[in-house]
C-alpha cells in the first residue's frame, strides 16, 4: 500500500484543479504531485529509507502538505513538531523520535539550531531557503529529478508519531500506522458530512501538523481543495470563507468563540458553507446556539484523539437541528455516536461494558486506533487492554447510542485545542522557592474551553504574586501551558492515599457547568 498513490491518481484526473491554497500560494494537483515526488527523491538521495523518521517544525504553509504527501510516497514516518514548543521540548521530540531529517521554516531555525545537538538529525532543509544548517527546500526540489516515488508499505509501518502529553507529564508518541491513516481516510470520505470532493473547499484553520490536518488525506483522495490558513485570525477566517467560497471548515471552540465576539461578523458572505465541524475542547450549549445563528444549520461535532487517529464519535448537523429546535435538547450536551468502523464502549474498571445510563470510561477499538506508544511499554499496557484503547474520559451512553462525557479520569487540560498536562505545570511551580504545594486543573473558560488554573500553597513567610508565578512558568514552559490564573490557599485537599485530590479542586470551578465535552 502507499497513500501517495491517491494524490497521483487525483492529479491524473484533474491536474489543473487546486489542491492546496495557503496565503499567496495556490498549488494545483499536478504541482502537488510533482513537488512531493521531487521531495521524496531528495530525501531518498539523503539516504532515508522506508520507516525512517522525518520531523517538521514550521507554521502553516503549503509546503507542509507537500511534505506529508512526499513522506507517504517514500514510506517514511512523519514527526510533526508543534511550532509553539520551546527548545527543550523540541530537542526531546527529536531525540525520542529518532528523526534523521528535519524541515523547518525561517522563524524556527534558531530553535532547531539549539535543539539539534544530541539528536540523529543529519539532514536539514529550510523551507524558506538555505542556512548554516543545510540546503534550501526550493533549491533542493529544483535540482531533484522528477521521477515517481512509490515505496510499498505494510499496514503496520509507522506513518506518523503523534506526540501528546503522557501520565508522567512528558510528551509521548502515539504510533499511527499506515493502516491507521488509511482508516482515517476511509471514515473521512465515507461520511457525506465530511467528504470534500471536486468543487468543495475546506478551511484548515489550526496547525495542519496536528488535528486540523487530519482531513487532508480524505480531501486529497476525493479531489477537494485544502485552504490552509497561515495563522489563526477570526476576521481573516470569515474573509477567507467569502473569498474562497469555502464549503467546509474545521475549528476548535476557541476559534468559534473569537468569531462570535467580532462585532461585524455578519458583514461577510458565509452562504457557501455547508459544514462547520468543531471539536477538541468543550463548547457550551449557549455558544453552539450562537454559532448556529451566525453560520446557519451547518454545525457538526467530532470527538477523538491522537490515539484514535481523529474522530470516533460524531454529532451530526441533523442532531444539532433536533437539539436546537427543541425536539431533543439534551443532544447539545452529547459528543455523538460512532459514525464509522471504530467500536465505542462505556466500560468499568475491569473493562466490562456498563449498562446504558451508568457512568464508565470510554474505550475504543478499530482500524483507526493505534497499537500503543513509542518506547512506552508500561503506558501502553495501562492504556491499551484486550484490544481496546481506554481514553480516560468518563461518560454515559443513552439507549439510542449517544455518548455524554461527564468527567475526565486523566488530569489532562484541553485549552484552545491543545493538550496540557497538569503534572508538567506543577513540576515547574514546585521549582519556585516560594511554593510549598501546588495543584493545576482545567477550569471553564468561555474563549478557550478550559484554562489552566494553579492553586498554590506558599511557604510560610512568603508571599508570591499571581503575576510572578505565571511568568515563572512561562519562562520554563511553552507559553500556552502557563497558568492563566493562580489562586492561593492555606492547604490543598488530599485523598486517603495522601495524594492531592484534583477532582475535589476541579469541582469547585466546574460546579454547575453543564457541558464537559472535548
Amino acid at each position: 500500500m502507499n497513500l501517495g498513490r491517491y494524490v497521483r491518481r487525483t492529479s491524473s484526473h484533474q491536474p489543473d484543479a487546486e489542491a492546496v491554497v495557503c496565503g499567496d500560494v495556490r498549488m494545483s494537483y499536478a504541482e502537488l504531485d510533482e513537488g512531493s515526488d521531487r521531495l521524496a527523491v531528495v530525501l531518498r538521495a539523503a539516504g532515508l529509507r522506508r520507516g525512517d523518521r522525518v520531523a517538521t517544525l514550521a507554521a502553516n504553509r503549503a509546503e507542509l502538505v507537500a511534505t506529508e504527501v512526499a513522506l507517504y510516497k517514500a514510506g517514511l514516518a512523519r514527526v510533526p513538531v508543534n511550532a509553539r514548543l520551546g527548545v527543550a521540548e523540541v530537542a526531546h521530540l527529536l531525540r525520542e523520535s529518532g528523526a534523521k531529517a528535519l524541515l523547518a521554516d525561517a522563524a524556527h531555525l534558531d530553535t532547531a539550531r539549539q535543539a539539534l545537538p544530541g539528536t540523529d538529525v543529519a539532514t536539514v532543509l529550510g523551507y524558506d531557503g538555505p542556512s548554516d544548517l543545510g540546503e534550501g527546500y526550493p533549491d533542493a526540489l529544483a535540482a531533484a529529478a522528477r521521477e515517481p516515488v512509490d515505496v510499498d508499505c505494510r499496514e503496520d509501518d509507522t506513518a506518523v508519531l503523534h506526540f501528546t502529553s503522557g501520565s508522567t507529564g512528558k510528551l509521548k508518541a502515539a504510533v499511527q500506522t499506515y493502516g491507521n491513516r488509511l482508516a482515517l481516510m476511509r471514515k473521512t470520505v465515507m461520511n457525506p458530512e465530511t467528504r470534500v470532493g471536486p468543487g468543495s473547499r475546506q478551511i484548515l484553520a489550526g496547525p495542519v501538523t496536528h488535528a486540523s490536518g487530519m482531513p487532508l488525506t480524505g480531501i486529497l483522495f476525493a479531489g477537494g481543495c485544502a485552504v490552509v490558513m497561515p495563522r489563526w485570525d477570526a476576521e481573516a477566517f470569515l474573509a477567507t470563507v467569502e473569498r474562497e467560497r469555502a464549503t467546509h471548515a474545521f475549528l476548535v471552540p476557541t476559534m468559534v468563540n473569537t468569531v462570535l465576539a467580532l462585532p461585524d461578523n455578519r458583514k461577510y458572505d458565509l452562504s457557501s458553507l455547508r459544514q462547520l465541524i468543531y471539536g477538541a475542547a468543550p463548547m457550551s450549549a449557549a455558544r453552539i446556539r450562537a454559532a448556529w445563528d451566525l453560520f446557519g444549520p451547518v454545525l457538526s461535532q467530532g470527538y477523538g484523539c491522537g490515539e484514535t487517529t481523529s474522530g470516533v464519535l460524531f454529532l451530526s448537523t441533523e442532531d444539532h437541528r433536533r437539539a436546537i429546535d427543541g425536539t431533543d435538547a439534551e443532544l447539545l450536551l452529547s459528543c455523538g455516536r460512532p459514525p464509522a468502523e471504530a467500536e465505542v464502549r462505556i466500560v468499568d474498571e475491569s473493562g466490562a461494558e456498563v449498562p446504558d445510563g451508568e457512568i464508565g470510561e470510554i474505550a475504543v477499538r478499530g482500524p483507526d486506533v493505534v497499537a500503543g506508544y513509542l518506547d512506552e511499554p508500561d503506558l501502553t499496557a495501562e492504556s491499551f487492554r484486550d484490544g481496546w484503547f481506554h481514553t480516560g474520559d468518563l461518560a454515559r451512553r443513552r439507549a439510542d447510542g449517544y455518548v455524554f462525557i461527564v468527567d475526565r479520569k486523566k488530569d489532562m487540560i484541553i485549552s484552545g485545542g491543545f493538550n496540557i498536562y497538569a503534572v508538567e505545570v506543577e513540576a515547574v511551580l514546585h521549582r519556585h522557592p516560594d511554593v510549598f504545594e501546588a495543584a493545576v486543573v482545567g477550569v471553564p473558560d468561555a474563549d478557550w474551553g478550559e484554562a489552566v488554573k494553579a492553586v498554590v500553597v506558599p511557604h510560610d513567610g512568603t508571599a508570591p504574586t499571581e503575576a510572578e508565578l505565571i511568568e515563572f512558568c512561562a519562562a520554563h514552559l511553552a507559553r500556552m501551558k502557563k497558568p492563566r490564573s493562580v489562586d492561593f490557599a492555606d492547604a490543598l485537599p488530599h485523598n486517603p492515599n495522601g495524594k492531592i485530590d484534583r477532582r475535589a479542586i476541579r469541582e469547585r470551578y466546574w460546579h454547575g457547568t453543564e457541558r464537559r465535552v472535548h
